[in-house]
C-alpha cells in the first residue's frame, strides 16, 4: 500500500507526549531487519505465553499505512502481556510474500501475521496459484481496523457530489481518468466496482506509486481517484481534491461531513482495507484467545483509537469467527467482480 509524500504515516510529537511513547526509537525497534529466530522454540503454554518476544510479519513496505497502524496496535498489546511484538515487513507480490511466510511458520504462538484484504481475500481471484490458502493455512485472531476508500475528483472539475459525477461519467465516457498503485490494487477493484454499479466507463491509469500520481492528478491529467484516506489526505486538506463519498456504511470519523457512498445515492458500494492479526493454523485456541483479548484491549484504548483516526483507519473489532466469515465473504464478493471485469490472474 502506497503512502503519499506527507509525513502523515510518521506519528507526531504531541502523539508521542500523551502517554502513549510511540517514539521514533521504539518505532524502529518494531520494523526493519528486526526478524527473530523460529527455529528451536518450545510448544508455547498459555498459561505463561507469551514469555518471549513475538515475531509479526507484515507482507508491506515499512511506513505504508498499514504498517503504521499494526504499530500503533502492537505497542498497546505489548503492554497488556508484557512482551515485545517485533514487526518484520516482507513486501512483495501483492502482500503474498509476506503471508505466506506465516503461514508456514511453527503454529506456537511466536510468529503471527498482519495481512489485509487483498492476500486474504481479492488475492485468491488476481493469482493463479498462492504459496497459502488464506482459510485452511491461517488461524484468524481478529479484526481491528478497517480503511474505506474514499471517492476524490480534482476541486477545478464541475462534479460537487457522487450523483454530479456519475452524470458526468456518463456524459464523458472513457474521458475521466483515474490513478491506482496497479492492476488488481485497492484502488483498481474499488474503481472497477464503482463502473459495475453505475453503468460507467473510466479510463485506469496504473502508477508505481502513489507520490508518482499525486501531480498528475494536482495538474488534472488524472483528476479521479478511489483511494484510501492516507493517500489523499494531503490534497484534500489543500483544496486540490473534493471528496464526494466514503466506501463505507458509516461516515468516517476523520472526514465526518463526507456522505456515504449509499447517503449519497449509491447503494451497495463498500470498498476498504480491512486490517486482521492471524496465527498459523494449529495455534492452541488459548493462545489465540489471549491475543484476541489483548489485541480487543489495545483496539479500544482512546488513545489507540485516536492514533488510528489520525492515519485514516477506523477501529473496528471482530472475533475469530467474525473474521473468518468476512474473509469468505469477501473473498466471494471480489471473485465476482475480479471475473466481471475480465481482469486475467497473475
Amino acid at each position: 500500500m502506497a503512502r503519499s509524500g506527507r509525513s502523515k504515516l510518521t506519528l507526531t510529537a504531541q502523539e508521542q507526549s500523551e502517554g502513549f511513547h510511540l517514539d521514533r526509537r521504539s518505532l524502529l525497534s518494531l520494523g526493519a531487519g528486526a526478524a527473530l529466530a523460529v527455529t528451536g522454540l518450545r510448544p508455547a503454554y498459555a498459561q505463561d505465553y507469551p514469555a518471549r518476544p513475538v515475531q509479526v510479519l507484515v507482507p508491506f513496505a515499512g511506513g505504508s499505512a498499514s504498517d503504521v497502524i499494526t504499530r500503533i496496535l502492537l505497542n498497546r498489546m505489548s503492554t497488556s502481556l508484557g512482551q515485545a511484538f517485533v514487526v518484520d515487513n516482507r513486501p512483495g507480490a501483492g502482500g503474498n510474500i509476506g503471508t505466506a511466510a506465516a503461514a508456514h511458520a511453527a503454529s506456537d504462538g511466536y510468529t503471527l501475521l498482519m495481512s489485509t484484504s487483498g492476500p486474504l481475500a481479492a488475492n485468491k481471484s488476481l493469482y493463479k496459484e498462492l504459496p497459502y490458502d488464506p482459510l485452511k493455512d491461517l488461524a484468524p485472531i481478529g479484526l481491528f481496523a478497517t480503511m474505506p476508500n474514499v471517492i476524490v475528483i480534482n476541486s477545478k472539475l464541475p462534479p460537487k457530489s457522487l450523483a454530479e459525477l456519475i452524470d458526468y461519467a456518463k456524459g464523458h465516457p472513457r474521458e475521466l481518468n483515474y490513478g491506482t498503485v496497479g492492476v488488481g490494487s485497492s484502488q483498481h477493484l474499488s474503481a472497477a466496482y464503482f463502473e459495475q454499479l453505475t453503468g460507467t466507463e473510466l479510463t485506469h491509469v496504473p502508477y508505481r506509486n502513489i507520490a508518482a500520481y499525486t501531480p498528475d492528478f494536482i495538474a488534472g491529467q488524472v483528476p479521479l481517484g478511489f483511494q484510501l484516506l492516507p493517500n489523499v489526505l494531503g490534497l484534500i486538506k489543500s483544496g486540490d481534491a473534493r471528496p464526494l463519498a466514503v466506501a463505507s456504511d458509516k461516515r468516517m470519523t476523520a472526514l465526518p461531513d463526507v456522505p456515504t457512498a449509499a447517503e449519497a445515492g449509491l447503494k451497495n458500494y463498500e470498498s476498504a482495507a480491512w486490517l486482521a492479526l492471524l496465527a498459523p493454523a494449529n495455534t492452541d485456541k488459548a493462545v489465540v484467545d489471549k491475543l484476541y483479548k489483548a489485541m480487543v484491549e489495545a483496539a479500544n484504548d482512546p488513545k489507540v483509537r485516536s492514533l488510528f483516526v489520525e492515519q485514516g483507519a477506523e477501529p473496528l473489532v471482530m472475533d475469530p469467527k467474525g473474521l473468518t466469515d468476512y474473509m469468505t465473504a469477501e473473498t466471494t464478493k471480489w471473485a465476482g467482480i475480479i471475473k466481471k471485469i475480465g481482469i486475467e490472474p497473475m
